[in-house]
């Protein structure tokens, strides 16, 4: 049995800070990797996605070279082996990198194996025992596979197995039209696919405002990307080689026949084989781990940090789980995660940056609020650059002039935003932005404008 003052089960983003911040107290600690250093976001999330969407981009922009008088003469081609290769050269360095630092980290000892918990403060990995005072829980999550007939015959990607991919999907068919779908969506059709998105609900990104979607959409379908909202998989099925999957959108029965499938639909937190029940450690009917407002379980002394809390499902969010923890138990500082004010972006182009609430939450607050908006077409630097499609928008509360929310869906939309919610963080009032001078030309300098044109929302 070996024993240390904490115990970190899970390498993603949570982890290897918090490792490093009980390490440089003096404290022992020992953490737990079953597979790949650095979790959902360096492995199969944020940074292979982002480098796809790079690649993805490129081949765009070359097509579109005529528009900025530029010549290429000769037709745009994707090599996918090598974007594969480039694409795992950044993630590998990202992973490399994160277990380099956690072996080479003083006062740390790696254990690579799956972890169980054998009690309420030990746990079993590779035929040992490992107790400690501490013990974090940083497993994240996986992709949902619903109970949908024919599922397991025919054979689909994850967001994970399509990190595998070195090849051109002639027709991929994507379930579900949100955040991961939809970045694959179009990063395969400027690759070449054809692609078909399906969405069981009536609109695309079903938690954003129905503008947004719509302009979202727009911008997909004028890609050539199709989708089928209000869309119920109700079977798939093997057409000789390709993948049928049967609909039924009002009422009306239909088929979408495609080489390749990909679920999207949702996540699941990796929590079902830690003998959770063996230590005592509640969880929700979802799978996610109870955690208070400073992320304790119900078992003192273990936390749960990242995905599998159900508290948020990024990579920020994983993060600042750290810092909240760190502060309460290193730092005796109090942090909560209701302080933390909601912000994500989808990873299309143009990109959408939200932060706060959206446009139908405020209404449904009954409250006095006012909304400004603005198109990017009206943007000097998005029209130089030959990227006008989306739009900003902003909500105020009339009579706090505290900022409630923000959706930017345009050039450079998730860069921007930030300047809102870094306002919303210092709890100053929307004229503070309104008076500020930005830079020209820059989308930023469009904000005070915005502002300046704010109106009642009926």
């Amino acid at each position: 049995m070996q024993r240390y003052d904490a115990i970190i089960i899970g390498t993603g983003q949570a982890g290897p800070a918090l490792a490093q911040r009980l390490a440089d107290t003096g404290r022992t600690v020992a953490v737990i990797e079953r597979k790949s250093f650095g979790g959902t976001c360096v492995n199969t999330g944020c940074i292979p996605t982002k480098t796809l969407v790079a690649s993805a981009y490129a081949a765009h922009m070359a097509r579109r070279a005529a528009d900025f008088g530029v010549k290429i003469p000769c037709e745009i081609a994707v090599d996918m082996k090598a974007v594969k290769a480039r694409k795992d050269h950044v993630s590998g360095r990202s992973r490399n990198g994160v277990e380099q630092w956690l072996k080479n980290l003083k006062g740390c000892t790696v254990y690579e194996g799956h972890a169980r918990f054998a009690g309420p403060h030990s746990v079993e990995v590779a035929g040992e025992i490992l107790k400690a005072k501490w013990i974090f829980i940083n497993v994240g999550g996986r992709a949902l596979a619903p109970p949908i007939p024919g599922l397991d015959e025919v054979g689909y990607f994850t967001n994970s197995s399509m990190m595998d991919v070195d090849f051109l999907p002639p027709h991929l068919i994507i379930l579900g039209g949100s955040y991961i779908g939809l970045e694959f969506a179009q990063i395969y059709r400027r690759f070449g696919s054809e692609v078909s998105v399906i969405e069981l609900a009536p609109h695309l990104i079903a938690r954003e405002d129905e503008d947004v979607s719509r302009a979202v959409t727009d911008i997909l379908y004028g890609e050539g990307i199709k989708t089928y909202l209000n869309s119920k998989v109700v079977r798939v099925r093997r057409q000789g080689n390709n993948i049928a999957v049967e609909i039924v959108r009002d009422g009306v029965a239909s088929q979408i026949a495609g080489s390749h499938l990909l679920l999207a639909i949702g996540r699941r937190p990796n929590t079902d084989d830690l003998g959770l029940d063996v230590a005592g450690i509640a969880v929700d009917d979802r799978g996610y781990i109870k955690v208070d407002d400073q992320l304790r379980t119900n078992v003192p002394g273990v936390w749960a940090l990242g995905d599998c809390n159900g508290r948020g499902a990024f990579t920020h969010t994983s993060y600042n789980d750290f810092e909240i923890v760190a502060a309460n138990i290193l730092n005796h500082k109090r942090r909560r995660v209701s302080d933390r004010i909601p912000a994500y972006a989808l990873y299309t182009d143009p990109p959408l940056g939200r932060v706060g609430m959206t446009e139908a939450e405020v209404r449904r607050t009954g409250r006095q609020a006012m909304i400004g908006t603005l198109k990017m077409e009206r943007v000097g630097r998005a029209f130089e650059k030959g990227e006008t499609l989306g739009f900003m928008k902003i909500l105020v509360d009339k009579a706090s002039k505290q900022i409630l929310g923000a959706s930017f869906l345009g050039l450079s939309g998730d860069e921007t935003v930030h300047s809102i919610l870094d306002l919303m963080y210092a709890n100053a009032p929307y004229t503070v932005l309104q008076r500020a001078v930005h830079i020209h030309p820059t989308v930023s300098e469009y904000i005070p404008v915005m502002i300046g044109n704010l109106k009642d929302l009926q």
